[in-house]
């Protein structure tokens, strides 16, 4: 285990070398990144009207049927927020490892969208994107919306909901069997700025550990997944990204 204060800007040699050998990288984010650019985290405490209400009984299949307007208004205030948000250096530098490794597979647990404002490319994403609507009826695709109650499907005029997954909801098949497959296959995993806490995606650093790829964790705080990492580096994604980023431009 490689341990380093996040102002250090020296990469751990062996660390180095692993990133620098490997060619088929997965990258797992989760809220840590997203916080970085001052995305509240979904444990956060919300602000102002939303304030006396708990995110997980709003973010409910039940709660969206007891009251689609409630919660289609907590989704707009979220975007809200969101959009007024940039992506940070971690963004950043993971768009840019995504090209300077093209065999980088880039799994994230954030809705936000902000990896691919930063330019990275076919993101897996696992809990789906708040930026997008989908019907609750057809589960076909809507167009976004400003509106202050949930809008009508034009297919079959059931209402949109967010295209976001709810607690009491599965992943998206083809998002877990994408990463998955790009797990099994991969020769280094990457944990950025996520709890390992919440399955099934924790289970996917479990499955580089048992396939023997090199994992290394980058967290500012210790998690479950830091005592079996191969290597840990400890501090923020928009520290060590660009280091790491830097690193591999340079030849590295």
């Amino acid at each position: 285990m490689n341990d380093a204060p996040p102002h250090s800007a020296e990469l751990p040699a062996a660390v180095a070398g692993a990133l620098a050998a490997a060619r088929r990288w997965v990258v797992m984010t989760g809220s840590g990144v997203s916080a970085e650019s001052g995305v509240a985290t979904f444990r956060d405490a919300q602000t102002g009207l939303w304030a006396r209400y708990d995110p997980q009984q709003l973010a409910t299949p039940g709660a969206f049927e007891r009251d689609p307007q409630l919660v289609w208004q907590w989704y707009q205030w979220r975007r809200g927020q969101i959009t007024r948000t940039d992506p940070n250096a971690g963004h950043r530098a993971l768009a840019e490892l995504q090209r300077i490794k093209p065999g980088l597979v880039l799994v994230t647990q954030n809705v936000d969208g902000l990896h691919q404002r930063a330019g990275s490319r076919d993101v897996i994403e696992f809990h789906g994107n708040i930026h997008r609507n989908r019907c609750l009826r057809c589960s076909r695709p809507g167009p976004e919306s400003a509106d202050a109650h949930p809008p009508d499907c034009v297919h079959c005029g059931g209402p949109l909901r967010p295209d976001v997954v709810w607690f009491g909801e599965a992943i998206p098949v083809a998002a877990l069997e994408a990463a998955a497959r790009a797990v099994e296959a991969c020769d280094l995993f990457l944990s950025v700025g996520t709890s390992s806490l919440v399955y099934p995606a924790a289970a996917l650093a479990e499955t580089a550990l048992r396939l023997r790829s090199p994992v290394v964790e980058i967290n500012p705080n210790p998690t479950p997944l830091s005592a079996r990492a191969d290597f840990t580096l400890r501090g923020r994604a928009g520290v060590w990204l660009p280091i790491i980023a830097e690193r591999l431009r340079s030849g590295g």
